[in-house]
């Protein structure tokens, strides 16, 4: 038997031995060898290259957004003693920074404005502002941050109203600053109280043309309104007095805030109470009580960038934010919106940012506190001073000054990103003008004041639900089509079909979006009644089509090869949309008016967009249908037809066989289908670019549009400031998706290992 195996035998003939060591034989084998190991190397090299890159972008996006969650930082510097502080300047009503941080201004009780150097503090220039002979300046007041207007108050009830400016040279290549103060409404102070009672307390706001003055002397509030018209023809220029009279107050006045809007006024007065009054109508809108203690009295009050919020301070060092908003019955009432705690000591000053609405604080025993007001976040509470004093901040809120004493403290601060916290992220946030706390993404806009809205709560909402509505479409057809491929179909008509199904693959989608958005919103739009009819003629022509084709003679039938009877489906389905798409004018008459659309707004109160969920889980539902089908038709397909043949053999039907045997054995491989169409459908970016409104809005209705993390990542990167506080937050989306496909992967794999391990033994 052994001379039998490496032997053969011919007749007459004696047995011929095969040689398996000639060297070509060995050279082959070698040469295998060699390509299974390089194969094997080429394989994990290719692994592990690719699990770096992934972990590589992992750490990156996490090192651009890390920055994100760092708090604020303040370095001391040296201390100033400048010569006119140790000598006679006169109390400090006010300290400001210019832009660039290089030249301070002081105004003091005197009626003088000092500039100087904020690296020496030596003396630059000193203005006299222009005081009537023996009157004394009174109180002091500044338009909303931002604005460089100021005015004063002085004892015979009158005010001067200034700006200072910063004009910036270069003689001899040599950058200077030289500082000013200019008096846009002139230089002959106003009388605001007629009466010629010392103003306690002063405010103003530009609008346009139009600049309101506010002051209070006792408790008696005095407004005026300044209008300048031009004469087109002639230039002359004109200017108009309007006072506005308002009831007096009973309570002594602490400060007063003018809207920049100019339609409510606030006065806070008594311990703690602020008095709104509405100056387009001339009455009260309301009092409300700043503080529930009794014991607590509010001790420093500022207006917020914008000035529609006001930031109030009181006597056991906690901050609150209140504005104006809107009740359900449609009044407007001021609303506490967040707390801040920052220490116990009274509050003494209050600053706002001039580009953000972020704001510091000082209280009584010189600790300094940096906030902002949207995200709700506090950034840094740390001893900045040993007492209390009167600060200033630059306008790019990185530069702090504070006049303690005889001394000048300058501050370095370092505050980046602001803006974002946890809650500011996915939390719903009460933001200025909102009548009620939403998730709201809204990155830019073109005022200087505005409040970025960076919730990505509606994004990711956005995402889901553009994922939800294509897999309502693409799963079932897909998983249908699959089974019905690999398990009934002829193996001819398999090999035509597959291919065109793979094939569609292959279109890229921009094509997709690009119809979607051009061709199929509306239309969708002008043949909804006939597109839902549809769902339903559909599935009940191709049941009608099989219960006939059931009862037809089997001589007939049997004209049909197996495998081969889905062909006849083809007719049916294209009649059976011609027909409902023909019917969809008649329908849209006799049941919605003859405009569906306008039925859906109207009647239902359904908000109807153009390009909404329903276009794009028609488009995206067409791009994941190839990936769906594929895998799971190899899944199913490359079940054992021993299985197979085995259930038949005993007894089982083919839907038996199909159902306890095939799509069991095949569950891992058809669930890996639906997990990577849905990884395609959450990371798809093109077609709900196209094909979508990009609203970013959290409502699961079908006929309005959203926004998805892919999307958002794409139109506003390109416009983000590199390094700034959205670009960083548009690197988080990406790193929420990555995380979110990560874990759907990965969770996926652990289902499937499961189902693999489950039905392995059928």
């Amino acid at each position: 038997m052994n001379d039998l195996a490496n032997s053969t035998m011919t007749p007459n003939s004696s047995p011929v031995r095969i040689d398996f060591n000639t060297p070509e034989l060995q050279r082959k084998r070698r040469i295998r060898a060699l390509k299974d190991r390089l194969t094997r190397w080429y394989v994990l090299v290719g692994g592990l290259a690719v699990l770096a890159a992934i972990t590589l972008i992992f750490f990156y996006l996490a090192y651009v957004v890390v920055p994100l969650f760092q708090g604020a930082s303040l370095t001391s510097k040296p201390a100033l003693q400048p010569a006119w502080l140790q000598q006679d300047a006169g109390k400090p009503l006010m300290i400001a920074l210019e832009e660039q941080n290089l030249v301070g201004m002081r105004v003091s009780d005197k009626g003088q404005a000092l500039f100087f150097d904020t690296k020496t503090g030596a003396e630059l220039k000193r203005v006299d502002l222009p005081l009537p002979p023996g009157v004394q300046v009174t109180s002091i007041g500044a338009d909303q941050p931002g604005s460089p207007l100021i005015v004063l108050g002085l004892s015979n009830g009158q005010v001067v109203v200034f700006h200072h400016t910063y004009k910036i040279t270069y003689p001899d290549n040599k950058k200077t600053i030289t500082p000013a103060i200019d008096f846009p409404y002139g230089q002959e102070p106003i009388a605001l109280d007629e009466q010629g009672r010392a103003l306690e307390h002063v405010s103003l706001n530009a609008n346009g043309d139009t600049l309101l003055l506010t002051g209070s002397a006792g408790a008696h509030l005095q407004v005026l309104q300044l209008s300048r018209s031009e004469n087109m023809m002639t230039g002359e220029v004109t200017n108009e007095q309007n006072r506005i009279e308002l009831p007096q107050m009973t309570e002594p006045v602490k400060q007063i805030f003018v809207d920049p809007r100019q339609q409510w006024l606030y006065v806070i007065n008594g311990r703690a109470q602020a008095d709104v009054f509405n100056l387009r109508e001339k009455s009260l809108n309301g009092r409300y009580k700043l503080a529930e203690d009794g014991n607590v009295e509010i001790t420093a009050v500022a207006q917020l960038v914008g000035g529609i919020s006001l930031i109030v301070g009181d006597s056991k060092g906690v901050l609150t934010q209140w504005f104006m908003a809107r009740d359900p019955d449609g009044e407007q009432h001021l609303k506490r919106i967040r707390d801040f705690k920052m220490s116990d000591s009274p509050i003494v000053q209050i600053d706002a940012e001039e580009r953000r609405k972020g704001f510091i604080a000082l209280d009584a025993s010189g600790k300094l506190g940096v906030f902002h007001s949207t995200a709700h976040r506090t950034l840094l509470i740390e001893q900045a001073v040993d007492g209390p004093g009167i600060l200033a901040l630059s306008p790019r809120a990185n530069r702090v000054l504070i006049e303690d004493g005889n001394k000048l403290q300058p501050l370095s601060l370092k505050n980046p990103h602001p803006e974002v916290s946890f809650s500011a992220l996915w939390s719903k946030v009460w933001y200025e003008n909102y009548d009620e706390p939403k998730y709201v993404w809204q990155s830019t806009a073109s005022n200087t004041d505005f409040e970025p809205k960076l919730s990505l709560s509606p994004l990711t909402f956005g995402t889901l639900k553009a994922a939800f509505y294509a897999m309502i479409l693409a799963a079932p057809l897909a998983i249908a089509a699959a089974i019905y491929t690999a398990y009934f179909m002829a193996p001819g008509m398999r090999r035509k079909v597959k291919p065109v199904i793979e094939l569609m693959e292959a279109m890229p989608t921009v094509i997709l979006g690009f119809f979607a958005g051009l061709f199929l919103a509306p239309y969708l739009e002008g043949h909804l009644p006939g597109v839902f009819s549809l769902l339903l003629l559909l599935a009940l022509g191709i049941l009608v089509a099989g219960f006939s084709w059931s009862r037809l003679p089997e001589s007939i039938r049997l004209r049909v090869p197996d495998g081969w009877e889905a062909a006849i489906l083809i007719p049916v389905i294209l009649f059976t949309g011609w027909f409902a798409l023909y019917m969809s004018p008649f329908l849209e008459t006799w049941f919605f008016g003859g405009d569906m659309r306008l039925w859906i707004t109207n009647d239902l109160g359904i908000t109807y967009d153009q390009r909404n969920a329903l276009v794009v889980g028609i488009a995206m539902g067409f791009a994941v249908i190839p990936n769906i089908y594929s895998i799971a038709e190899d899944a199913v397909f490359s079940v054992p037809r021993s299985l197979t043949l085995g259930s038949l053999a005993l007894g089982a039907t083919p839907w038996q066989t199909l159902t306890r045997v095939v799509i069991l054995t095949a569950s891992p491989g058809i669930f890996s289908a639906l997990m990577i169409g849905m990884g395609r459908a959450v990371g798809e970016t093109m077609i709900v670019l196209m094909a979508t409104g990009n609203t970013p809005v959290m409502e699961l209705n079908l006929f309005e549009g959203m926004r998805t993390l892919a999307a958002n990542v794409a139109v506003e990167m390109p416009e983000s400031e590199v390094g700034g506080s959205h670009y960083r937050v548009l690197f988080l989306a990406a790193l929420v998706l990555l995380m979110f496909t990560f874990v759907m992967n990965t969770l996926a794999e652990l289902i499937r290992q499961r189902l693999r391990k489950k039905y392995s033994s059928l």
